[in-house]
């Protein structure tokens, strides 16, 4: 029976410790990829990876079945973990600006801002990882034991899988030989960019989730060293996480403006997303931190900066931008179909309606508490730009097509310029109601897979259309009730 035991267990370090020496392999082809263009050291390194990635799907469960009372496994899985990213990651980096180099040396715009966000996610992924083992140190040091969350977890094994596809899309090699590996891997090598977007951006949502979780266990034992109970510290370190939210909501937007002007109207609506998505977050984390009162001995503030800053990112990313791509689709990208429909006009309403509207959203002095009066304006700029999803996609197909999906954003523009701003009708907090019903959460972001099918814009349009009529329903709801952060499970405490 012990040599039956010690053969897995010997695997089981197997599978935990050779990562590394793959990866490492996996480099070593990646450079010879560089410099000879070689297919077969493209084959060879795409094969060590995908083997490297089967090693980190399965080490933890032999580990844990043959080896569980190991005293470092954790820890050399972590670092295991930070040699395979130290490697991979930068020799991703380098390979992305290399195949624009010289795979497409007449690159689009499209993919050279495909591989800057390579670029910022393998630096993101660094910093993670430094970030996270400094704060387990630090809550080690200051006698607080670590925690190993599932969430974490995830992350670790979602970047193999990422690392793998990434590394098989930037060393891809044209004109192989004739193999099942071979076509494999240039199958990965040739997928679109609207896939890899949406891969590369669930990967970045959920390292910045990491680093908030890690925040969120460690971080008031990190305060509570630093400030030395200067409260007045503490706030200003804090507010330091809502605020580069805000700017990140920002940055979206910009981002959908640049893909706009690239026709690629799908991914500038899932910037906007992802703008709605940053401010959600940064309010409630603003709340959540404390950040919203003041402080007893402190007098308010007549002008508050992060409110300022949160004015700012949402007057660009959901007034000016949305009016921008809506500008930028009928007037650019449509050549002189709608010359005789004053589009400008229309674009510069609907911003000047959405500012008006965050201008009476700041002032009002009598808010309704978990609800909007009038349409949000983060509602406000998805409606009105996915019917452009369609029309874009009409572009070059259907003449007819494009003339109703164009004539239809025109008049929805103006709508929902003017429901901004009747605020009489009651909207619900969308993004509290997820936090009170998971389920909503789910469906949503399986309704958010559809990106992948030509139905995306239909289902968006739809979504924000039932948003749209949703106060015949919601409008009755208890304030109370809609105030809530978080579900409340039966028979809390």
């Amino acid at each position: 029976m012990p040599n039956a035991v010690t053969l897995p267990g010997k695997l089981a370090a197997i599978l935990v410790y050779s990562r590394p020496l793959l990866v490492f392999g996996g480099m070593l082809c990646a450079i010879g990829v560089m410099w000879f263009r070689d297919p077969v050291a493209y084959t060879v390194g795409v094969s060590l990876l995908v083997l490297s990635m089967s090693f980190d799907l399965v080490d933890g469960w032999f580990a844990a079945r043959f080896r569980p009372n190991a005293p470092l496994a954790h820890l050399a899985d972590r670092i295991m973990d930070k040699l395979v990213y130290s490697i991979i990651f930068p020799v991703i980096a380098a390979g992305m600006m290399w195949r624009l180099l010289v795979i497409s040396p007449a690159h689009t715009r499209g993919e050279l801002l495909h591989a800057i966000l390579v670029l910022l996610l393998c630096v993101t992924v660094l910093i993670r990882d430094n970030f996270a083992a400094f704060m387990r140190g630090f809550a080690i040091r200051q006698g607080v034991e670590p925690e190993y969350s599932e969430y974490n977890r995830l992350r670790t094994m979602v970047a193999a899988p990422v690392s793998a596809l990434l590394y098989a899309y930037a060393f891809y090699v044209p004109e192989g030989p004739a193999s099942r590996l071979y076509s494999g891997a240039s199958w990965l090598g040739n997928l679109p960019l609207q896939a890899l977007f949406f891969v590369e951006i669930l990967f970045l949502v959920i390292n910045f989730g990491s680093i908030a979780g890690y925040c969120r266990k460690y971080g008031t034992v990190c305060l509570d060293e630093l400030c030395l109970g200067d409260e007045v510290l503490r706030r200003k370190i804090l507010a330091a996480f809502p605020n580069a939210l805000t700017v990140m909501n920002a940055m979206m937007g910009l981002m959908a403006v640049f893909l706009a002007y690239q026709g690629r109207v799908r991914e500038s609506y899932l910037m906007l997303i992802g703008a709605a998505t940053f401010d959600k977050l940064d309010g409630a984390l603003a709340r959540r931190l404390g950040l919203t009162e003041p402080l007893p001995e402190e007098p308010p503030r007549r002008i508050n900066f992060g409110n300022l800053m949160d004015d700012f990112a949402d007057g660009l990313s959901f007034c000016i931008v949305p009016a921008w791509i809506f500008y930028v689709c009928l007037r650019q990208l449509s050549g002189d179909a709608f010359a005789g429909l004053p589009v400008g006009l229309a674009a510069l309403f609907y911003a000047a309606m959405g500012v008006g509207r965050l201008i009476y959203f700041t002032l009002d002095k009598n808010p309704i508490p978990g609800f909007f009066k009038g349409l949000p304006s983060p509602a406000g700029a998805l409606l009105v730009v996915a019917p452009l999803i369609m029309f874009n996609q009409a572009i070059g197909q259907s003449e007819d097509w494009m003339r109703f999906w164009g004539h239809f954003a025109f008049g929805l523009t103006i709508f929902t310029g003017i429901l901004m701003n009747l605020y009489f009708i009651r909207y619900l907090h969308m993004g509290r109601y997820m936090s009170r019903n998971p389920w909503f959460t789910r469906v949503s972001l399986l309704l958010l897979l559809t990106v992948l099918t030509p139905y995306f814009g239909v289902v968006c349009l739809v979504y924000m259309l039932l948003y749209v009529l949703s106060p015949l329903v919601t409008g009755r709801i208890d304030p109370a009730v809609a105030a809530r952060e978080q579900r409340q499970a039966n028979g809390a405490h």
